[in-house]
């Protein structure tokens, strides 16, 4: 059972991996060509472990960033993750020590294969399956961070432009989740809410109000479907 737990885990993951590995090889490219060398690409793949905020973490170092300019970036940048993470604190409860790492490991793309409760292993065996999936992950992240700023050693490689394939990756798992799921509620109030604080408050200032107005409208909408039940 737990060989089957562990190949189910691995299989889920697939789709990640190449979007990882890639998108990983391009962070540490960044890093590089800013100067850091492979044990940095560790670190901050191990540690860190957060794709968005890697890439602006490249520009927040070779600036030399003061310790408050990068928590607010952070905070900024990843304000998302409190959000979205709520949803899951049903799902990962008793989950034991698991729970920790399966916590620190809820980036977007993990959040999306594990959104769904239809898993494909006995409910026993959730949580480990979900810590799994998370597990493996993380590694093509790391393995992705490391390779990228080794090959930007022997390699020479523009990186102009890198910057936009977190952007990539969002969309992709958008599409993946539209062609998937038969609800398309959420990805629309997601849509339309954005549009309309980009609309209100301008690029620079929309991400905060449009996290608020979706988890407000989705809160709405689960607390009727709930009433109906």
């Amino acid at each position: 059972m737990k060989n089957e737990v562990i190949r189910q885990a691995f299989k889920t993951s697939i789709p990640v991996m190449a979007g990882y590995i890639v998108l990983g090889m391009g962070f540490g490219l960044l890093l590089h060509d800013a100067g850091y060398g492979a044990g940095w690409a560790l670190l901050m793949a191990v540690t860190i472990y957060a794709g968005t905020m890697q890439y602006v973490g490249v520009s927040l170092l070779a600036g030399a960033a003061s310790v408050l300019t990068t928590a607010l970036t952070t905070l900024m940048v990843q304000a998302r993750h409190l959000f979205y993470s709520i949803s899951m604190i049903e799902r990962y409860k008793g989950a034991g020590k698991y729970k920790p790492y399966m916590i620190f490991g809820l980036t977007d793309e993990t959040y999306s294969l594990l959104s769904d409760d239809n898993l494909p292993v006995d409910p026993k065996d959730a949580h480990r399956y979900r810590f799994l999936v998370t597990m493996f992950n993380h590694s093509y992240w790391i393995i992705g961070c490391v390779t990228g700023n080794l090959l930007g050693e022997v390699l020479p490689f523009s990186t102009k432009g890198l910057e936009f394939s977190m952007t990539a990756l969002f969309v992709a798992s958008l599409t993946e989740q539209w062609i998937t799921m038969h609800d398309h509620i959420p990805a629309l109030t997601g849509l339309f809410s954005t549009l309309l604080c980009l609309l209100v408050f301008g690029p620079d200032n929309f991400l905060i109000p449009a996290l608020l107005l979706i988890t407000l409208i989705l809160t709405l909408l689960r607390s009727r479907e709930e009433a109906r039940a």
